[in-house]
């Protein structure tokens, strides 16, 4: 019978494995796997985020007077409440009768309307990632249901939904929010997702989330959790070290039409995400957000939303900035199987 040599990877005269590129199979963009740089996955842990402490006294979003502002609530069967969206008092678009159209010479503007809201949740220091499910899922019934009401107003085509945790990913305010936004023009970053996944469903028939998650699923060095319907995931190409999604399983294009059953196991699947990281990571900065089909009445079937969640693991630098190109020093799957621990 014939012996099959494998040759293992030569390494260099420094003792290291040569760094990797991996494509990004949506939008066909590089990020660079620096394995000659490789951090051990517990050394981040001992990266310390600025810990802004303000007493609930001194917090604008424990004011009394906050509760005479909410434009929605959910609330647990005692009644109490779990979260909270009221309008932002420093808003970056708010509501105009027009877009007012124009140009400025070969430039071309508008006015920024829009809305743009806080979601509050009820505790002054308990992240998301300490929630109940049933809890959390209380803050996606808001998610949904803000995203339904902003979807509907005229001239809107994206609505963004977003959280930042930690004073250098832009949480201004310490007390746990989550922000939504809605705007009159789509997102570059999710148009991109969205021209690719549009191109390789036509040039394949099928959608690249779905490939992506089937190869994940199979493959399964890269999965975190799962449960029926959702899955959570290092993604291949991560732009980051720790860098993690939540996807639903099924072929969904649009998070808005989510079922009762759908929302109460994404809510389990973002919960775990948040804890894992939590935990493994001693609390790090972090932001996550929503992408999903913009709701500017084009047919968007092809496309599979899903949430990202970036901790905040390194700094960009020249090359980042200028190549456009990221660079992460710890492979996916090395981050996976560390978060797997918790």
């Amino acid at each position: 019978m014939a012996v099959k040599t494998i040759k293992k990877k030569k390494k260099k005269k420094n003792g290291h494995h040569p760094s990797e590129l991996r494509m990004d199979l949506v939008s066909n963009d590089w990020v660079v796997i620096a394995t000659g740089r490789a951090r051990r996955p517990d050394s981040f842990a001992k990266n310390h985020r600025n810990r802004n402490v303000v007493e609930p006294k001194d917090c604008p979003f424990c004011q009394p007077e906050v509760l005479e502002t909410a434009l929605f609530k959910t609330i647990r069967s005692d009644g109490s409440w779990v979260a909270m969206a009221i309008p932002n008092k420093y808003p970056a678009f708010s509501p105009q009768k027009s877009l007012n159209e124009r140009k400025e010479g070969p430039n071309r503007l508008m006015d920024g309307h829009g809305f743009h809201e806080v979601i509050i949740t009820y505790d002054h220091e308990k992240p998301m990632a300490l929630f109940s499910q049933e809890d959390v899922k209380k803050v996606v019934d808001m998610y949904q249901a803000r995203y339904l009401t902003l979807m509907n107003q005229e001239f809107i085509k994206y609505v963004s939904i977003f959280h930042n945790h930690g004073e250098e990913v832009g949480a201004s305010v310490a007390h746990p929010h989550s922000q939504i936004i809605a705007i009159p023009v789509i997102d570059p970053g999710l148009q991109s997702s969205i021209s690719g996944a549009e191109s390789f469903h036509t040039s394949q028939g099928k959608c690249v989330y779905c490939t992506m998650i089937e190869w994940d699923i199979k493959d399964g060095r890269r999965i975190i959790y799962e449960n029926e319907e959702f899955v959570v995931l290092c993604p291949f190409a991560s732009q980051i070290s720790f860098e993690v999604r939540v996807y639903p399983k099924k072929h969904q294009p649009y998070f808005e039409q989510m079922d009762v059953k759908d929302k109460r196991l994404f809510a389990d699947a973002l919960r775990v995400a948040l804890n894992k990281i939590y935990q493994g990571l001693k609390d790090p900065a972090y932001n996550f957000y929503v992408h999903t089909s913009p709701c500017d009445g084009a047919n968007y079937d092809f496309y599979h939303w899903h949430l990202n969640i970036l901790p905040k693991t390194s700094i960009w630098s020249g090359f980042e900035i200028g190549a456009g190109i990221e660079i992460s020093t710890l492979e996916p799957e090395k981050a996976a199987e560390f978060l797997k621990k918790f």
